[in-house]
């Protein structure tokens, strides 16, 4: 018997969402699809047992993003989904950072979330989806959790703001800001903008934490009637009677190491030495009575959360001497690699990034495969975190979903200060390559590619940099706001919010958090103190170059832009791509068409370039009678001559038009591929063309021309016309070659 179907919906803004559940997935722990007119995410919440050893939360989150849902088969070679795309990957991360934080500190229970696409109509973006069908999932399943959480979508449309906009409406917007919380406070931003100003971007935050309140109402309804019983997790607790015991033996000594400023090594050095000193004072060989050394260590790790935190609290003092607001020192430089088109190297403390910058042709921007509306993406932003940046030895594999969403987010930020296409008609791929890390290399690889696309020419909007922000609390209300946070202060505080943008206003923001919830006065205070931070960093950045170079640099492609009609975009195409492969292999160039005409000729070869330019403007022009052209003869019949005046234009000269004198035969004045100089003597209905050498070398006018041709050659056995491909490289007019009948007419 088919179970019931249970379907709660709510409005938020003017659209109406939906959860359904009860019908899908009767064995998960908690399985819901939630869906706003035909886009629909499914997500399904387990909890398992508890991986013997383990010392941490084993919470996995995954989006798989299935190609059916849009009615569409997958691009690759075997036809079905395979490893996470990039977009899957970002909606996963998304969905854990607000979900994490609710799970009790010390939960060991295996707990999964898995989500899938159901249906995607190209209107509504799918990741607000996810995060919501994932809260829903687990609130109404036998998980122990805080929650639930509710997520929107904040646009902003000629001034005014949107909430959940379609694809459409975020094609106009100047703000994609996504945020999740519960119902006092928020838990997770994810925001793109074009140069939003800090009042206006916490306006947007404070209206997408009231929007969600529906969503989250909904779901707390939905587990009061149909959710199960709550299981019981695992939960590590700590001794409380050991830690006191290790707090006190530590606390004078670790007070003493942070009294002076310390550098990465000298902290984790200084830290290990005391903790092993407290292992060799606690854990007595042959004491039953002893604790684990593995107990200590946890001890010694709350000891060192406490102390660590109570300074910056009170005192205003961080492990490495600054004060809350310090900006750690910073030095830059631009044109590192003799051939790389832009290179820049930014350095903040013990944090180092390199990017390198490379221009390309318009056709070498990334196709995308998946379930939005883009097509293709002309900047792309790489991120990579090798081993040796933390001073440590590991196998290399895959980027991580770490370094995936690193690179994101610096595209994120860079990409409002991007030319246009029409303005800088490039493919633009920037590689952050993390060369040692303390803190915020995704804001550090902002830095430094920034300086890299100045460092190639550019011409961006505005220079962009970056900051990381932390946040240290406690029960009592207090709290401290952190500019750029280090490693340490990422590890032992409560927040990392990452701030980009330009002078003029905020390019990307990211916020992950510990606590259950941030207040926005507290999101306004970091927004304020980030933005004098990001000012100072970008006058260091500004120091190394103070704007774009006003040239490429010499082995960086230079683009020729040209424009034809579409009716001969098939001309310069050619059957199967065989003329512009040999155009491109004759100029040494790249060629890429635009299906309006637009044609982008690339090379770091001027000459090669020069010459690709005047052929491809030869398309626009049209055969005149009586003018004179220069072609090759391209076929050769009894009666004359077919020669090429225009990329896909023969004309035919007879054989008694090829010289002054009576000619025996066609090639005892020309061969295949010579030049003829040629005037144009008639044009007839059908498009072919009458040439005649003979009046180049008698000077003859046009007038003469055409009634001496007439005279002297009767009716025209045969003739040239216009000739080309298709886009398809099927033929369009007469072909370009090919035999003659035995009147001289094409075949």
């Amino acid at each position: 018997m088919k179970p019931e179907l249970k379907r709660y919906s709510a409005v938020v803004g003017t659209r109406t969402f939906t959860f359904e559940t009860g019908t899908l997935a009767a064995q998960a722990g908690g399985a819901v699809t939630f869906g706003v007119e035909d886009s629909i995410v499914f997500a399904a919440a387990t909890m398992g047992g508890v991986r013997e050893g383990i010392d941490f939360f084993p919470l996995s989150v995954d989006f798989e993003e299935r190609m059916y849902a849009g009615g569409k088969i997958p691009g690759s070679f075997f036809r079905r989904e395979g490893r996470a795309s990039t977009d899957s990957i970002l909606v996963a991360r998304l969905t854990d950072r607000p979900l994490r934080p609710l799970f009790a500190h010390g939960m060991r229970n295996e707990v999964q979330v898995i989500m899938y696409t159901f249906s995607a109509d190209g209107i509504n973006p799918l990741d607000i989806l996810a995060i919501n069908a994932a809260s829903a999932a687990i609130m109404i399943s036998d998980i122990p959790w805080a929650g639930p959480v509710g997520a929107v979508r904040v646009g902003r449309v000629n001034g005014e703001f949107v909430l959940n906009p379609t694809f459409e409406e975020m094609n106009a917007s100047d703000l994609d800001l996504r945020i999740a919380g519960t119902k006092d406070a928020i838990l997770m931003v994810e925001c793109g903008a074009n140069e939003i100003p800090e009042d206006v971007m916490v306006a947007a935050l404070e209206l997408g934490h009231q929007s969600m309140q529906p969503i989250i109402e909904l779901q707390l309804k939905m587990q009061a009637e149909i959710g199960k019983p709550k299981r019981e997790a695992t939960i590590t607790t700590a001794n409380e009677e050991l830690q006191k015991k290790v707090f006190e033996s530590v606390n004078a000594k670790m007070n003493e190491l942070l009294d002076k400023p310390l550098s990465k090594n000298e902290f984790y050095g200084g830290m290990d030495e005391l903790q092993a000193a407290v292992v060799a004072e606690l854990c007595i060989e042959g004491d039953a009575t002893a604790p684990a050394s593995k107990d200590v260590k946890s001890a010694f790790s709350e000891a060192e959360h406490k102390i660590v935190r109570e300074r910056i609290l009170s005192m205003g003092k961080r492990p490495d001497g600054r004060t809350p607001t310090d900006i750690r020192p910073i030095w830059c430089e631009v044109g590192l690699s003799p051939r790389a088109h832009g290179t820049g190297l930014f350095t903040r403390g013990e944090t180092q990034v390199l990017s390198f910058a490379t221009l390309g042709t318009l056709g070498e921007a990334q196709e995308l495969d998946n379930l939005s509306p883009e097509k293709n993406k002309r900047y792309m932003h790489h991120y990579n975190f090798p081993p040796f940046s933390t001073g440590e030895a590991k196998m290399l594999r895959g980027q991580s979903r770490r370094e995936v969403g690193h690179g994101a987010l610096a595209e994120r930020a860079l990409e409002p200060v991007i030319p246009a296409e029409e303005s800088f008609p490039y493919a633009i791929r920037v590689v952050s390559e993390a060369l040692s890390s303390n803190g915020s290399t995704s804001m550090g690889s902002v830095c430094g590619s920034t300086l890299a696309l100045m460092d190639a020419g550019v011409p961006i909007k505005a220079p962009v940099s970056g900051v990381a922000m932390g946040l240290i609390t406690d029960e009592t209300g207090r709290y401290q706001i952190l500019t750029d946070i280090q490693g340490t202060e990422d590890h032992l505080g409560d927040m990392d919010f990452k701030v980009a943008g330009t002078a003029a206003g905020i390019t990307a923001l990211q916020m992950d958090i510990k606590i259950s919830g941030l207040s926005t006065q507290m999101m306004k205070e970091a927004l304020a103190q980030a933005h004098t931070a990001r000012m100072s960093i970008m006058e260091k950045m500004l120091e190394a170059l103070p704007e774009a170079r006003a040239e490429l640099k010499p082995h960086a492609p230079r683009i020729i832009t040209v424009k034809i009609p579409i009716d001969k975009i098939g001309a310069l195409i050619g059957p199967g791509g065989k003329n512009i492969r040999a155009l491109q292999e004759e100029t040494h160039t790249k060629i890429d068409i635009q299906e309006d005409g637009t044609v982008y000729i690339a090379s770091t070869d001027g000459v090669g370039a020069k010459i690709a330019q005047e052929r491809v403007q030869g398309l626009t022009e049209s055969v005149v009678i009586g003018n004179i052209y220069t072609g090759k003869v391209v076929r050769i019949e009894a009666f004359g001559a077919f020669v090429n005046l225009l990329p896909g234009v023969d004309g035919l000269v007879h054989i008694s038009q090829l010289a002054s004198e009576r000619v025996n035969s066609v090639e005892d004045v020309c061969a295949m591929g010579d030049e003829l100089t040629v005037m144009v003597t008639d044009i007839d209905p059908q498009g072919k063309i009458r040439l005649s050498r003979q009046a180049v070398l008698e000077g003859w006018s046009a007038e003469e021309a055409r009634e001496k041709d007439a005279r002297k050659s009767g009716p025209r056995p045969g003739g040239g016309g216009r000739s080309g491909g298709d886009r398809n490289g099927g033929s369009r007019g007469a072909p370009r070659s090919g035999g003659g009948d035995r009147n001289g007419n094409r075949r």
